[in-house]
């Protein structure tokens, strides 16, 4: 006869005693669900919860630790958001005058307004400046977006960038091993000279780190001012031959191989 203490030892799953009712899963910390959802990344969707703009099952969500099922009811200030689809990735070719925002509050056009309408929600892997235009990189994935923009994934952004005013080709060398201006200490930065008109000059800046306008500031620590900055490169990724305000998605093989991840399967 089986011993009826054996049931200490039963494992999840089995028959459960009368009364009892089986233990839902935990399922996915609504911070984590948001950003996959490309609501903003986790960080920020950490933030959005606390200013208590995020309801699950009609409920206002309090902590960043509640978990989300499969086919939970999830709204940001009121609006429904859709489960999490498969990771995607697409370059775009951001043209000046557009801030990388989802809403400018002085009411400056945006990237997000100027994308086509059958694209998912988007958000962007770093940012352009208002004048800065190129190559960027957007994502449904806040996850991703927030692990492709630390300076500790390697991945070099490359700009070709316009400047008035007299280049000195050793000062240009010396960025190379960082530099300190107004107290903030800038990471080591290549920069070369490509070509020279007059008092106009064109030069090819690479950087690992991006911090705010840090090309413009640079540049104008050493005396340069920046007419124009193009971004040509986000890591392994081109802006090529795209025209200014196209969108292109990067095929999910690519998106496995380069950024190493696992494309999920289309839902049927």
């Amino acid at each position: 006869m089986a011993d009826p203490s054996d049931d200490r030892k039963a494992k999840p799953g089995g028959l459960n005693r009368p009364g009892e009712t089986t233990p839902k899963p935990e399922g996915e910390r609504i911070a984590k669900w948001l950003a996959r959802a490309g609501v903003a990344s986790r960080r920020d969707a950490e933030k959005i919860i606390a200013e208590g703009r995020v309801t699950l099952e009609g409920k206002p969500v309090t902590q960043p630790a509640t978990f989300v099922q499969p086919n939970d009811i999830v709204t940001v200030d009121g609006q429904a958001v859709n489960e999490p689809e498969r990771t995607r990735l697409f370059r775009y070719h951001k043209p000046a005058g557009l801030m990388t925002t989802h809403k400018d509050p002085e009411g400056r056009p945006t990237v997000f307004e100027k994308l086509p309408e059958d694209l998912p929600r988007l958000i962007s892997i770093g940012r352009l400046d208002y004048n800065s235009e190129g190559l960027l990189l957007l994502t449904n994935d806040g996850a991703l977006a927030r692990r492709l923009e630390l300076p500790s994934n390697g991945w070099v952004r490359r700009y070709r960038v316009r400047v008035f005013g007299l280049v000195n080709e050793k000062a240009l060398v010396a960025l190379a091993q960082g530099v300190t201006i107004e107290g903030i200490r800038y990471a080591p930065i290549e920069a070369g000279l490509d070509s020279k008109k007059g008092d106009n000059a064109w030069l090819t800046v690479a950087l690992q780190e991006g911090k705010n306008r840090e090309i413009r500031r640079v540049m104008a620590y050493l005396g340069l001012e920046v007419s124009r900055l193009i971004r040509v490169a986000y890591g392994p990724f081109q802006l090529g031959t795209m025209e200014r305000g196209a969108v292109e998605e990067v095929n999910p093989k690519v998106v496995r191989e380069q950024l190493g991840l696992a494309a999920p399967a289309r839902k049927r």
